[in-house]
C-alpha cells in the first residue's frame, strides 16, 4: 500500500486548506484511514480518522473546524481544514490501518498569525 498526501501550504489564520491523500496498491488491506500531524518539537498526534463505514473521530482541538472524508471508489481521503489556527501548523501525514499499518510522506501546513 502506498499513500501520498498533498495539498499543504501556507495559509493565514482563519483561512482554509484542503488536504488529499491518494492510496494505491493493495488498498483492500485498509479499514481505517486517518490524518496525523507533527508540530516541531512535539509528538505525532491523531487529527482525525474515518472507517470504511464512514464513522469519524476527531481530536478535540479540531472538532467543528476540520472535516475528514473518504472516497473509496477513487481511493482518496480528504481533510477539509477551516478556521485554521497557528497551532495547526505541522507536517500532516495520512495513515492507513487494517491488515497492516501504512504511512505516507507528509505534507507541510503552515498557518501564519
Amino acid at each position: 500500500v502506498q499513500l501520498q498526501a498533498s495539498g499543504g501550504g501556507l495559509v493565514q489564520a482563519g483561512g482554509y486548506l484542503r488536504l488529499s491523500c491518494a492510496a494505491s496498491g493493495s488498498t483492500f488491506r485498509i479499514n481505517v484511514m486517518g490524518w496525523y500531524r507533527q508540530a516541531p518539537g512535539k509528538q505525532r498526534e491523531l487529527v482525525a480518522s474515518i472507517t470504511s463505514g464512514g464513522r469519524t473521530n476527531y481530536a478535540d482541538s479540531v472538532k467543528g473546524r476540520f472535516t475528514i472524508s473518504r472516497d473509496s471508489a477513487k481511493r482518496m481521503m480528504y481533510l477539509q481544514m477551516n478556521s485554521v489556527k497557528p497551532e495547526d501548523t505541522g507536517v500532516y501525514y495520512c495513515n492507513g490501518w487494517g491488515t497492516g499499518e501504512f504511512w505516507g510522506r507528509g505534507t507541510q501546513v503552515t498557518v501564519s498569525s
